[in-house]
């Protein structure tokens, strides 16, 4: 672990230097490139320069210890190993988690997707909740949501909605909320007043890139048509919504929220590249099956990730175990005690994953 430590601390003091060559801030892309390395490089280097000066501060102090001093100077000293001591083990931790692979869609923005799957109307009504929930959690973080496309049913709720969370870290923390998400409460359409269960689905897929995934003109297939609203019912008279359909793979994509024809198909096309990639990423961990399942999922859709429980006031996550009964926080966009709990265990998994790599 130290090695790598060490090349690291190499590694970016060598980046500290080439971004003070005027050759390099003249370049603005190989600029924003070693400027994001050395970024990437930060924590560790940090926590490992506060680790070196710890590891030095308890040796000077163990070899105090050995000295002839009174008693309070001794108890003083014992203090300070004490407290090192403590230090150094957290920050063994740190090293350990800041060394884990990293997933190189972490920084990413994302787009989410959520449909409302059994449970007609009532899952429609939660789908827009959740919509609700993850809009607010984004605002708490200082992220952006643009919405891409949405179709709605009578009641208020949403068939299907599309939107882009933009911000730094938006993947890292939105990975985890793939899934089924299944509601359990009385419906206001339910007159007698029993409890149904209703099951909404949400993907998360980190934005891509045009150079990531290269989609030819020839390949698609571009329609237009004029923006609907609730019932299907038609909202303006020009047809400003696309329609992208990617013909070699049958995925379509539809935004109608843009102000324009070709902000429209802009967005599309982002939301097809996405799901393009989400698509491989699947094929490539179906491949890997067998091996030994994470903690967090699988991210597949059909997985019940999470249940919303409103007569207990009571949000359980099932990969991780973790019940919380603050319902109405969560449903406000308080997820971050989720979300911190799953990136423990990922965490936790992928730790267990290197000690048998290395065993």
């Amino acid at each position: 672990m130290f090695d790598r430590l060490q090349a690291l601390a190499d590694r970016y003091e060598k980046l500290s230097e080439l971004l003070c060559d005027p050759d390099v801030s003249s370049d603005p892309k190989r600029l924003r490139e070693l400027s994001k390395e050395q970024s990437d490089l930060q924590g560790a280097f940090d926590a490992y320069t506060e680790y070196k000066q710890v590891s030095e501060q308890l040796d000077d102090a163990k070899v105090m210890q050995g000295e002839k001093l009174d008693d309070e100077m001794r108890e003083m000293v014992k203090m300070e190993i004490d407290e090192l001591s403590k230090r150094k083990s957290e920050l063994e931790e740190n090293i350990r988690i800041l060394l884990l692979p990293k997933d190189p869609n972490d920084n990413k923005n994302v787009i989410v997707e959520i449909r409302g799957a059994a449970g007609g109307d009532e899952a429609a009504l939660f789908a827009y909740e959740l919509y609700r929930m993850y809009t607010k959690f984004a605002d708490s973080q200082g992220w952006r949501v643009e919405l891409m496309d949405f179709s709605e049913n009578d009641v208020g709720g949403f068939k299907e909605v599309i939107f882009m969370v933009n911000g730094k870290g938006a993947y890292s923390k939105l990975k985890y909320e793939s899934g089924a998400h299944r509601v359990q409460r009385i419906p206001v359409t339910e007159s007698g007043g029993r409890i149904h269960t209703s099951t909404s689905t949400v993907a998360v897929m980190p934005e891509v890139e045009d150079v990531e995934i290269e989609i030819l003109d020839k390949d698609i297939r571009i329609d237009t048509f004029c923006s609907s609203g609730a019932g299907g019912q038609s909202v303006n008279t020009t047809k400003s919504a696309v329609r992208v359909l990617h013909v070699p793979t049958g995925i379509m994509a539809t935004c109608q929220d843009g102000k324009s024809q070709n902000e429209n198909k802009a967005k599309a096309l982002q939301v097809l590249r996405a799901r393009i990639s989400d698509i491989r990423r699947q094929e490539e961990e179906a491949k890997y099956a067998g091996e030994r399942k994470s903690k967090v999922g699988t991210g597949d859709r059909s997985e019940r990730i999470r249940t919303y429980n409103f007569p207990q006031s009571r949000v359980t996550d099932h990969r991780i175990n973790l019940t919380l009964h603050k319902l109405d926080s969560v449903m406000n966009g308080d997820i971050s005690e989720i979300v911190s709990s799953l990136t423990i265990a990922e965490q936790a998994d992928l730790m267990d994953r290197e000690m048998m790599g290395n065993a």
